[in-house]
């Protein structure tokens, strides 16, 4: 997994005058501090915010998850950690940074339960669509790969059509037939000393190698078509492998060229268009999720701060040797502006019925945090 900034996202009052004790004295001035300008949204009514609070922490949540699973794919398909994380042509880190809203596509004049619903179908669309396009790429891969093993694989699994040529076989007789035998290398000698008398009527001293690998012997053995059954089944028993799946057919040995070569395609192709709709939905998903994001810091700031909305909205940034000073800062936090947890809803009286609906994980003022993979 590439590098990982954790965030604080941070919601106060613009009484607080916040901002200097944020730069200078927060963990010793240590974590760099980005003011984040929202937009005025259509609040409607309280009731109805209070209901938009659980959908956007849902939304939140799910949101985040499919992140993560596009991170997820992303990382298995291209083998590597290092897969530039870039949303709307800019670091995922820089977006958020200098985030401001995209009033083209989510305008405001819209109220907030329409923007979280555009918003999350726009996201959980295209979370659907990456997914579908992961289950192709998976399905056409495990089809290569079974091609693959029928090429490439050792004798006891990979196609013998290349190998076998039709002189080795008893061809168009009523009686007699010849199995193909791939025998471990340390049971080479259990083989010759004991094939001939798996069944009845073995021809003595036909076994044959035709063809060997890093592994396996494989062996040729002619008997009466009438055995055959037998001693296939004898031949497991000993820990050999038949290949019974085989039959010499030169319309058999062109279909397997074609499906290698065709499944190869398929694969490669499926495999491309999941890395390119990947990219593009981690883009697209992420920058749903930072307005979802904004909207709920916004929604919650009414809630516990009251109207007019006049609140100030930090970023508060964790990463390498200071990742490990988040809890330290959330406690600092609280240490200077836990008293709004005992006046935030006493600004606006009619706010008391609703305390205690609102989201309280990050009492007693608006906090949430992030996590930028």
């Amino acid at each position: 997994m590439g590098a990982i900034a954790n965030y604080l996202v941070l919601s106060l009052p613009q009484s607080t005058n916040a901002h200097d004790w944020l730069t200078q004295e927060l963990i010793g001035g240590k974590a760099p501090l980005y003011k984040i300008k929202l937009p005025d949204f259509q609040s409607g009514t309280l009731d109805s915010l209070v209901q938009e609070s659980d959908e956007l922490s849902k939304y939140d949540q799910q949101l985040s998850a499919s992140v993560s699973k596009v991170i997820d794919i992303l990382s298995t398909v291209t083998e590597s950690d290092s897969t530039s994380r870039v949303v709307n042509s800019k670091q995922a880190t820089d977006f958020i940074q200098s985030f401001t809203w995209n009033t083209t596509k989510y305008r405001l004049d819209k109220p907030i339960n329409q923007l979280v619903k555009i918003l999350s179908n726009e996201a959980l669309t295209l979370d659907n669509d990456v997914r579908t396009s992961y289950q192709n790429y998976q399905a056409a891969k495990s089809n290569f790969l079974a091609a693959d093993r029928k090429k490439n694989g050792d004798l006891s699994i990979k196609s013998l059509h290349e190998i076998v040529r039709p002189e080795q076989f008893v061809l168009d007789s009523e009686h007699l037939a010849t199995v193909l035998i791939a025998v471990p290398k340390n049971l080479k000698s259990d083989f010759e000393d004991s094939y001939e008398t798996l069944t009845q009527f073995v021809i003595p001293r036909s076994a044959a190698v035709i063809a060997t690998d890093s592994e396996y012997l494989l062996y040729t053995v002619t008997l009466f078509k009438k055995y055959q059954q037998e001693f296939t089944a004898a031949a497991r028993e000993h820990k050999w492998h038949p290949r019974t799946d085989f039959i010499y057919s030169e319309e058999t040995l062109n279909n397997l060229r074609k499906e290698f070569d065709i499944t190869r395609a398929t694969e490669s192709k499926a495999k491309n268009d999941l890395i390119r709709l990947a990219k593009t939905a981690y883009s697209d998903i992420f920058a749903c999720w930072f307005h979802i994001r904004a909207i709920r810091v916004y929604v919650e700031s009414v809630l516990r701060y009251g109207l007019p909305p006049q609140f100030d909205y930090y970023l508060i940034k964790f990463d390498g040797a200071n990742a490990k000073n988040v809890s330290k800062a959330k406690k600092e936090l609280i240490g200077k502006f836990g008293f709004l947890g005992g006046d935030g809803f006493s600004n606006t009286s009619n706010l008391h019925e609703y305390a205690s609906l609102v989201d309280t994980e990050y009492e007693p003022f608006v906090l949430y945090e992030l996590e930028v993979v």
